[in-house]
């Protein structure tokens, strides 16, 4: 971060502004700090109680609005929902110093992209961390949250390349593996592979709840429902502003999850249980082939 020299704090170590300080933005921090990556974290939030539990829990060092923390910063990190960073994003424009660089968190990047992009931001690089859970708020942060996983960059040509260097630095400290991909790429395949699993997760929830109240399901209930409803559990609001941003990827991955359940209900129909039986017999061979990739950063 060499532009950033004058500006950063000890040892050269940046200073990061996290805005949003809940889950994700908090475990950044509790990385960052963990790896000492950075010198001061400010944090910025709309709700001034997760402000005082983040600092409370030395996630943060101080708090302040985001043009104050803008100006002071070396690094910021947006880790909002996606339906507030166009908004950020505009108020950045018209305060950020020549020098800083600035990285999101949104699960959908294309429309990312299109408002940094007409905003002239060059150091903006978008990112999505592979990672999360249903619990929400900096009490719920933690330190090794993307330790192994996957940190997506989709930079442009535009992009400026110092800025992409520091921000999978950042990355790599806070323990995750760096991958880079064009937007469009990146959207349609976590359509599938985050998007389309959150939405079943709720859809099933929801043809529960229609079916029978809860206290007649819950002695009927086992593991496998509680593993598959758990995201279930994740914002709604978050998750209606990720459909809004993906919805071009999403809808054709719920036409062929919806085909797909077509064709087992079919089987079904006619007693075709050796053909259900191929079906998932492949489906576990894959299972087991995504998940030795994935946790063992085979790509």
């Amino acid at each position: 971060m060499s532009r950033a020299a004058s500006k950063a704090g000890v040892n050269g170590a940046p200073r990061l502004a996290i805005v949003g300080v809940g889950l994700m933005g908090g475990s950044l921090a509790a990385a960052l700090r963990k790896a000492r990556f950075v010198d001061r974290i400010v944090g910025v939030d709309e709700d001034p109680r997760s402000l005082e539990a983040a600092r409370g829990r030395g996630l943060i060092d101080a708090a302040q609005d985001l043009e104050t923390a803008a100006r002071e910063a070396d690094l910021v990190v947006l880790a909002t929902p996606l339906g507030a960073l166009p908004g950020l994003l505009a108020r950045l424009s018209c305060c950020l110093p020549a020098h800083t660089v600035v990285t999101d968190m949104g699960s959908a990047k294309q429309s990312v992209v299109e408002a940094a992009h007409a905003l002239g931001l060059s150091r903006f690089v978008p990112g999505h961390p592979m990672a999360g859970g249903e619990c929400s708020g900096p009490m719920a942060a933690r330190a090794d949250l993307f330790a192994g996983r996957s940190a997506i960059l989709t930079p442009t040509e535009g992009t400026d390349e110092e800025a992409v260097r520091t921000v999978r630095a950042m990355w790599v400290a806070a323990g995750a593996r760096v991958i880079l991909a064009d937007a469009a790429t990146h959207d349609r395949l976590v359509a599938y592979t985050s998007h389309l699993p959150h939405l079943l997760a709720f859809a099933c929830a929801e043809l529960l709840a229609g079916y029978a109240p809860a206290e007649a399901l819950a002695p009927f209930t086992g593991t496998g429902l509680k593993d598959f409803l758990r995201i279930a559990g994740s914002d709604p609001v978050m998750w209606r502003d990720i459909c809004a941003a993906n919805a071009a990827s999403l809808a054709p991955a719920l036409a062929a999850y919806a085909e797909r359940l077509t064709g087992y209900s079919e089987r079904l129909a006619r007693g075709d249980f050796e053909g259900l039986l191929r079906h998932f017999a492949a489906a576990q061979a894959f299972r087991a082939d995504l998940m030795h990739r994935s946790t063992h950063g085979e790509h």
